[in-house]
C-alpha cells in the first residue's frame, strides 16, 4: 500500500508540474507578447486582454500583465467548435433575453461568433453552443461594462494550436481554425487559390483532390489523418 500511495503521489506531482509548465508556456507564447504590444496595436485605450480556455471552460480577464477576474463559460459542441485563434471585440450590443442582454462580437472570418449571456444558465461549464461563448448573465454584464471595442480575445482549446486537442475529420461545410490552417497550407503549396476563410467549400475540395492525386493519397472529400500528415502537419504542432 505504501508503494502504491507513493507512486500515486508522484503522478499527482508530475501532473501538477506539467499543468504549470503548460500554463507558463501559454502565458509566454500568447499573453505576454500581446500585452506588451497592446498600446501599439489595440484600438482599445485600456490594456485588457481576454483569454478563453475551452478545455477548462474558463474566461480570464487580464489587465497590465495580471489576471484580474475569472469567469465560467459554456463553449461550442464538437460539431460546432468555438473559434480557436486571436481575435478582437468588434461589436458591443445590448441584445435581448436570448443573449442575456449583452453581446460582444468577434472578428472571426468564418462566421458570426461572440461572447454573450444565455437563457440556459445551466449550460455553463459544458460544450453545448453553436460556437459562441456563453456566460452567466451577471458575468457578461460585468465583462461588457469594462471591455471596449478592440479588446484582444485569445481562444485556446488544447495544446495543438488551430487543431485544438487533435486532428478533426473534416467534410465540406465544416468551419474552423483547422479548416483555415489547411487552406493556408494548400495555398503555400500552390494548390488552393481561394480565400482562407476557414470554411470548407468547393474550392478547397478541388485543391484537396489535386493534392491527394499528386501525393498518391486516396482521393476523397473527407480530410483524414493521412491527409494531415501529407500536408506536413504533426500531431505535436
Amino acid at each position: 500500500m505504501f508503494f502504491v500511495l507513493k507512486k500515486r503521489d508522484t503522478l499527482i506531482i508530475i501532473s501538477a508540474v506539467m499543468t504549470l509548465l503548460f500554463a507558463a508556456a501559454v502565458y509566454c507564447a500568447f499573453v505576454k507578447p500581446i500585452l506588451s504590444k497592446l498600446k501599439y496595436t489595440s484600438k482599445s485605450e485600456n490594456k485588457l486582454l481576454i483569454m478563453i480556455y475551452i478545455e477548462e471552460k474558463k474566461l480570464y480577464l487580464f489587465e497590465d500583465d495580471r489576471c484580474i477576474k475569472e469567469f465560467a463559460i459554456a463553449s461550442g459542441k464538437d460539431e460546432s467548435p468555438s473559434p480557436i485563434g486571436r481575435w478582437e471585440i468588434v461589436e458591443k450590443y445590448e441584445w435581448g433575453e436570448g443573449f442575456g442582454g449583452y453581446w460582444l462580437g468577434l472578428n472571426v472570418v468564418w462566421g458570426k461568433y461572440g461572447i454573450h449571456g444565455t437563457t440556459r444558465e445551466n449550460s455553463i461549464g459544458r460544450a453545448v453552443s453553436n460556437g459562441c461563448i456563453r456566460m452567466f448573465n451577471k458575468d457578461i454584464k460585468e465583462l461588457y461594462d469594462v471591455v471596449e471595442i478592440g479588446t484582444p480575445v485569445i481562444i485556446i482549446n488544447g495544446p495543438f494550436g488551430p487543431f485544438g486537442t487533435g486532428f478533426r475529420e473534416l467534410v465540406p461545410g465544416d468551419r474552423g481554425a483547422d479548416v483555415r490552417a489547411i487552406q493556408q497550407r494548400l495555398k503555400e503549396l500552390g494548390y488552393f487559390k481561394g480565400e482562407d476563410n476557414g470554411i470548407y467549400e468547393d474550392d478547397l475540395k478541388q485543391a484537396l483532390y489535386s493534392f491527394q492525386k499528386d501525393n498518391n493519397l486516396k482521393v476523397k472529400y473527407t480530410i483524414t489523418y493521412d491527409d494531415y500528415l501529407a500536408l506536413g502537419f504533426d500531431a505535436m504542432e
